[in-house]
């Protein structure tokens, strides 16, 4: 009896044992109650709407707050929507196509391409690289600190956003200053960037820079519902009101003409197109593994993030990290991001961008998913 008690008692400890050494259970997929969950927190952060559409093993889409907060229409999710600087991941992807059919090289300079153009006040376009440009790392000046800085009023922000501008009226403004650093010394964020890129892709081709995106991007994807606006300044509906707040004021967007952002910035888009694009992003299917690898090597920039060429790298809580732009222009904040295999996406539209919590609170559902998998 004591014998039996014992093989009892330790055939018992043994299955205690297994189960102390069993990994604790992964969290249950990303749902469409955490979808929600995540939208009406960013809402409750003070936008006045968003919208989201997440992938994995399946799509989930959602909204959460009002497309006029006049009205206070519900927001559709199937709503155009500007996406800020989302547009540079698209005009990278041009420019490495472009290195992979030899039609220029990452170590070309500036001046090669565009002689002349970058000169004056300690700027030098010979010293210079198509790399450092993708890259933020030319010491460039943003130009739209001079656009924003001449912002005095709510008047002096709609005169500003009703006017338009050339590629090179952008660069010029920016030349006025001198560069934050030498070439490659270190990393500044800076439109004026990819205004000489977009300026670049014209010299090469022949065409502009959003019609290379077109024909390179769009086109294969079928991203019907994404263009550049040019200067119509009203979206395709269905759209919601945008909204900044300045000193304290807040100001509705529904018209702005985007050619102060250009290739920095110039694109509209819809959450199924942008949700496929950084699919496809991620899977590599619009470069060459070699140049996927090279847009992905990264340097550091500000709060833990890291930037590639054209493509941000940021971490998650659960480890890793997720390839991400975001975008910010007068009334949009959106946000793509996707895991290093395509796997997992999100892409966030909100109809407000004047408050840093809305931001935080986008991310955190980028975190969310991209952890759990939807």
């Amino acid at each position: 009896m004591v014998a039996a008690v014992w093989v009892l008692t330790r055939a018992a400890n043994s299955g205690d044992d297994a189960a102390a050494a069993s990994p604790p259970a992964p969290p249950p997929r990303y749902g469409q109650a955490d979808l929600q969950r995540d939208l009406d927190a960013i809402r409750d952060a003070g936008a006045a709407g968003v919208i989201a559409q997440v992938t994995g093993t399946k799509r989930l889409r959602g909204s959460s707050g009002v497309s006029d907060r006049e009205t206070k229409a519900p927001i559709d999710v199937n709503s155009y929507f500007r996406m800020g600087s989302n547009t540079k991941t698209f005009a990278s992807v041009v420019v490495l196509q472009l290195v992979r059919e030899n039609q220029l090289r990452l170590t070309d300079t500036v001046e090669r391409w565009l002689p002349g153009v970058v000169t004056g006040n300690g700027n030098d376009g010979r010293a210079i690289t198509v790399a450092q440009l993708l890259q933020h790392t030319s010491g460039l000046h943003d130009y739209t600190e001079d656009l924003i800085g001449g912002v005095d009023s709510p008047e002096a922000y709609h005169q500003l956003l009703t006017t338009t501008f050339t590629p090179q009226r952008l660069v010029t403004l920016a030349l006025g200053s001198p560069p934050y650093f030498a070439p490659g010394a270190g990393w500044h964020y800076s439109n004026t960037n990819y205004a000489l890129l977009g300026m670049v892709i014209q010299k090469v081709t022949g065409r502009t820079w959003d019609a290379e995106v077109s024909r390179r991007v769009l086109t294969p994807l079928r991203l019907t519902h994404t263009a550049n606006p040019g200067t119509a300044t009203v979206l395709p509906n269905p759209h919601p009101t945008g909204y900044e707040t300045i000193d304290g004021t807040t100001i509705a967007h529904t018209e702005q003409n985007m050619t102060w952002t250009d290739a920095a910035g110039a694109l509209y888009t819809t959450l199924d197109d942008l949700s496929r694009y950084w699919t496809a992003l991620g899977r590599g299917q619009l470069l060459t593994p070699a140049l996927t690898r090279q847009m992905r090597q990264t340097v550091p920039a500000p709060a833990g993030y890291r930037y590639g060429l054209g493509l941000g790298w940021r971490s998650l809580s659960c480890g890793g990290g997720a390839w991400t732009h975001d975008g910010d222009v007068p009334g949009f904040h959106t946000v793509g991001a996707v895991t290093s295999d395509g796997g997992r996406s999100a892409v966030i539209s909100v109809n407000d961008n004047g408050n840093d919590a809305t931001r935080q609170a986008a991310w955190s559902l980028v975190d969310h998913v991209l952890c759990r998998g939807a």
